[in-house]
């Protein structure tokens, strides 16, 4: 991780955020947001990452999560997501989006012609329930901030119905 002043401190639920470059609201294409929570899904049913909550937005996405590794779970994850979207944004020709993730891939970056996600993770250890609870507060409002919904609830890509007993889109470990 370098320099960053964001590091993991062993197995225990952190917050973390993954930025797509230069803020491209690549997730307003819900057959793109799905790529995520299937590789959400598939590293839960592998008992690779432990999933807290999470919110999915149109250019970033917030979690709490757990790893024996986290730093290479994340990795995996943004690598395998990259590759599966830029693939499907290929598929449909959306050149559009193509063209934005060739322009805004940082310049040093020449063994590929597509950056998807933004560097690092910005992980920070949930160290106490007070910061557990503003984290989740702020996971779950984030759509509310951003003026897409008026209830935390009416926004699908998040685990917000889950900790009111509600089905959501992905199963997560309740933290009480």
């Amino acid at each position: 991780m370098g320099r960053s002043r964001y590091k993991v401190l062993g197995n225990q639920p952190h917050f973390i955020t993954c930025t797509i470059v230069n803020w491209i609201p690549i997730f307003g294409k819900p057959e793109l947001a799905q790529i995520i929570l299937d590789s959400l899904s598939f590293l839960q049913k592998k008992q690779r990452l432990t999933l807290y909550a999470y919110v999915i937005m149109e250019n970033h996405l917030h979690l709490i999560v757990s790893a024996v590794n986290l730093s290479k779970e994340i990795g995996n994850f943004k690598s395998f997501t990259a590759r599966s979207i830029i693939d499907t944004l290929k598929e449909n020709k959306n050149n559009h989006l193509l063209n934005q993730l060739e322009v805004f891939k940082p310049k040093h970056k020449t063994a590929q012609q597509y950056q998807l996600w933004q560097e690092g993770f910005h992980p920070q250890a949930i160290l106490s329930e007070e910061m557990l609870l503003q984290k989740l507060e702020y996971i779950h409002n984030n759509p509310v901030k951003c003026g897409y919904v008026d209830e935390p609830g009416h926004w699908r890509y998040s685990s917000y119905r889950n900790y009111f007993g509600q089905k959501g889109l992905l199963e997560i470990e309740i933290i009480e």
